[in-house]
């Protein structure tokens, strides 16, 4: 950092030696005053002619365009995106329906005022340290406060109502109420699923509480557009005895809560997260009372297309969507298996049709975690964990392959996957290859004589 630093002071001079400033801007300055560390730099010249900083860029290294007309640029191999003031007008209703040019004198105030809430607004020169601060950006971090610059730019760019949820998970603040009121006349349907994804993202990746960001929607009644499988959780009943804490809504934001202690030590953290949010969708179509008792039977099942839809909505990552749907089907069974006891034949099965059994465990604890009830928490973690060793440990054994049985002497045919499944479930039992090949066999002879 201190070699980037070095190098950002450097423009800062040169532009100095032709009459300009050049400051550090958005969440540079933000995350500096909140003593967070960023490794990426932020800078904004003014008071130059881009022709005149593109020579300086030129004698630093080797510049980068990313959009010339735009006045941004970087230079290769330091993480410093550097910007010169730009005006915008809107011009339809999509997230890049603005004309954006470059105005190098349009003045520090004017600068900040396009910017989205009071706390990247703040700018701070390069060479003397000083912090211009316009709006209270300053008072805003120390009360933890989301708070937009101005009516008319805010509201011209719709991605800024997830930024302001975002924002809220992420630093645990509070969106101002002037804010949540104009957010809430703010539509995010012209928005691209890659922009809605991306803040989401964040929240639930970055934030110890990502449901901030799905209460702060809430509050700006902003949950229709994208997440209205999320909205129809809310005032789903469940029954109390297992379930004190509320309603579905109230069940997975605690989950989503809960998740984000484990999402660090998963193949996938993005998709475990979201599965933490799907988890129970089912039960909004498969809640009913019965005999005086609420009941969601099969709502892990019933729960999978509604999720399916949600998720494709939101993205089209393949893998991200299988990764969801998996454990949001299996999530019951750990806990259920952990309450009987089941044997080890029954969770290695259940392992077996995770795409990441340990995180099939995670979500299964964040489950139980997540919920107030008469019966207390259950601690299965010690079950989960012992299961799972078991269960790595068969999967690390010898095992019948294919070309064991070729060799064994039986010819691939329509039958030959039956003969590998049957191998297969012997290896789940724990069955030793050698044992397994013998048995395999017998089954295969009993086969062919069918």
């Amino acid at each position: 950092m201190s070699k980037d630093i070095e190098t950002t002071k450097r423009i800062a001079e040169a532009v100095k030696d032709k009459g300009g400033k050049t400051y550090y801007v958005g969440g540079f300055v933000r995350d500096h005053l909140m003593g967070i560390d960023t490794k990426d730099i932020d800078i904004e010249v003014h008071g130059i002619f881009p022709s005149q900083l593109e020579e300086i860029l030129d004698t630093v290294g080797e510049r980068l365009s990313m959009g010339e007309s735009f006045g941004i640029y970087s230079i290769k191999g330091y993480p410093i995106d550097i910007a010169m003031p730009r005006k915008e007008k809107q011009k339809g209703t999509g997230h890049k329906d603005f004309d954006i040019f470059v105005d190098p004198f349009v003045g520090e105030r004017n600068a900040a005022l396009r910017r989205d809430f009071t706390i990247n607004a703040l700018m701070q020169n390069v060479l003397t340290g000083e912090i211009l601060d316009f709006f209270g950006g300053r008072e805003d971090l120390h009360n933890k406060i989301i708070r937009h610059v101005n009516n008319d730019t805010f509201a011209e760019d719709a991605l800024r109502v997830l930024r302001a949820a975002q924002f809220a998970a992420r630093f645990n603040f509070t969106v101002a109420d002037e804010t949540v009121r104009l957010c809430r006349d703010i539509k995010l349907s012209s928005l691209p699923k890659e922009r809605i994804m991306g803040e989401m993202q964040k929240a639930l990746l970055k934030a110890d509480k990502p449901s901030v960001f799905f209460e702060t929607l809430r509050q700006m009644n902003r949950l229709d557009e994208w997440f209205k499988e999320l909205k129809d959780l809310i005032d789903v009943p469940q029954n109390p005895k297992y379930h004190a804490e509320g309603d579905v809504w109230t069940h997975t934001m605690m989950v989503l809560d809960e998740a984000a202690a484990y999402r660090a030590r998963v193949s996938n953290p993005l998709a475990f997260m979201l599965s933490a949010l799907t988890h129970d969708m089912g039960k909004a179509v498969c809640t009913e009372t019965v005999d005086g008792e609420i009941r969601s039977y099969l709502h892990e099942i019933k729960g999978v297309p509604i999720a399916k839809e949600f998720l494709c909505r939101l993205t089209n990552t393949t893998e991200t969507i299988r990764y969801a749907l998996n454990l949001t089907e299996l999530h019951m069974r750990p806990n259920m298996l952990a309450a009987n006891n089941s044997s080890v034949k029954a969770t290695n099965k259940m392992f077996d049709c995770a795409m990441d059994p340990e995180a099939l465990t995670f979500i299964a604890m964040a489950d139980e975690k997540g919920r107030i009830s008469q019966k207390g928490e259950a601690d299965n973690e010690a079950f989960f964990n012992e299961r799972l060793s078991i269960y790595n440990e068969y999967m690390k054994r010898p095992y019948v392959m294919g070309r064991d049985l070729i060799e064994a002497g039986l010819t691939p045919d329509a039958s030959f996957s039956k003969y590998l499944q049957y191998a297969h479930k012997l290896r789940l039992s724990g069955v030793r290859k050698e044992e397994a090949l013998k048995q395999t066999l017998a089954y295969a002879r009993e086969i062919k004589k069918w």
